[in-house]
């Protein structure tokens, strides 16, 4: 005896969309770039160059990059010999760091860069050691011979190295590139010696000393997170965007910030915190809109993000639900910096089901650096051409855009998949 039954259409397309949410929720996983290169053994003394110079910590924290690596037989030649000999690990750490392109590069992608090349800035630039734009790499290449050439933008700077091959590729995070000698920026002190202040600066009390930022040092105090800031003061430093008490005290009603969890007031305020030095200047000329923090690294690439961007002269902040800028400088010397924001920083991810109703009062519009009201920043998507002297560290012309955030990378690929096996389905 035959048994039959239908399915409804409504079952397979249900199985569908939950596949689809499922997979847009999905974490990447934090990419060790060390563990990467322990499987190239032409690799293993700069991987080591990475790890002794704290580098390597910090390139947990980056998505995407392409790192410039040295093989070993070109890094025990001069100069490249000579410069991992003479140089303190604070100097040559710095080095390294210029080896860190802020932008993934396919193979592909490289063989579209035109003659007359293209400028992208590195993990250097954002520490705000480095004038103008020398934190940056000129990458050009030979239409005759397809030669990528990587050097400091200067006029007749005379480091350069020659890309020699693609290594490994990780789209659209990481590409590794090997290049045939370590590249020295332009107007860069090699005898200079470690030009930071000790690390152990005391953050509540930079804050208590602020007079305006008492809540912050108390929440931050109780949470047990500042001995988190201050220990990530090393490598390429933090920045820290610290909401004065007035912008506590407009909180709407329905953000509770003291009801929260203790883990969930931990992930809001490490949203604050980007793992990485940068200056106002730095920060007014970003590169990058879409920034990393803490926050990031506890709960996956692509979430808990801030999109940074210069409005009517003064730097706004958005995070999704609320946009803040910049009112003042606490404290800046290098390797931290800390800002004094308009806002509360509320992530969307934890505030966005029930985004807070901001109403304004009277007397109490946020004025940044400018002394002019910041305007609604735009979204990471629409963000505008950025101005100043960083604005042309982009992209060729007709560039592909795989420099995307992986929660969003990871839906379209989600769509795409859903819309395949549903048309699969209606056709069988």
């Amino acid at each position: 005896m035959a048994i039959s039954f239908s399915i409804s259409h409504f079952t397979p397309l249900s199985f569908f969309y939950l596949l689809l949410l499922s997979s847009s929720l999905t974490p990447t996983a934090t990419l060790n770039i060390t563990t990467i290169l322990s499987s190239f053994q032409n690799f293993t003394s700069f991987s080591s160059l990475l790890t002794s110079t704290s580098v390597a910590s910090d390139l947990t924290r980056r998505d995407p990059i392409t790192l410039l690596a040295v093989p070993n037989s070109f890094l025990s030649v001069s100069p490249s010999s000579d410069l991992t000999r003479r140089l303190p690990p604070s100097s040559l750490g710095d080095i390294l760091r210029y080896h860190i392109l802020l932008q993934y590069f396919s193979w592909d992608d490289l063989l579209q860069i035109p003659p007359s090349g293209i400028l992208v800035t590195t993990l250097l630039q954002t520490t705000g050691r480095v004038h103008s734009n020398f934190g940056a790499v000129n990458i050009t290449r030979n239409p005759l011979t397809n030669t990528i050439t990587i050097q400091s933008p200067a006029p007749y700077s005379p480091s350069n190295a020659t890309v020699l091959s693609l290594v490994k590729t990780l789209p659209y995070n990481i590409t590794i590139l090997a290049v045939n000698s370590l590249i020295v920026p332009f107007d860069f002190n090699l005898m200079a010696s470690e030009t930071r202040p000790p690390l152990g600066l005391n953050i509540t009390k930079a804050l208590i000393d602020g007079h305006n930022f008492n809540v912050a040092a108390s929440m931050l105090s109780a949470s047990g997170v500042v001995e988190e800031f201050e220990a990530d003061e090393g490598g390429a430093g933090i920045t820290l965007f610290v909401p004065t008490d007035a912008a506590f005290a407009d909180l709407p009603g329905n953000v509770r910030l003291q009801s929260l969890p203790a883990d969930k007031k931990s992930v809001v305020l490490k949203f604050h915190v980007l793992h990485s030095y940068y200056p106002l200047g730095s920060l007014e000329s970003i590169v990058n809109p879409v920034q990393p923090t803490l926050a990031t690294e506890d709960n996956g690439a692509g979430s808990f993000t801030l999109n940074i961007s210069r409005v009517n002269g003064s730097v706004a902040i958005d995070t999704g639900i609320v946009q803040a800028s910049v009112t003042q400088t606490v404290f800046d010397q290098n390797p931290v910096a800390i800002f004094g924001v308009s806002k509360v920083l509320l992530p969307r991810e934890i505030f966005g089901k029930d985004p807070p109703v901001v109403t304004s009062k009277p007397g109490n519009a946020v004025v940044g650096t400018s002394g002019q009201p910041p305007e609604v920043s735009p979204s990471p998507e629409n963000s505008p051409g950025l101005s100043g002297p960083a604005s042309h560290l982009s992209s060729p012309p007709g560039f592909r855009q795989e420099i995307k955030s992986d929660g969003e990378r990871y839906r379209v690929q989600s769509c795409i998949a859903a819309l395949c096996c549903i048309g699969l389905y209606l056709v069988i």
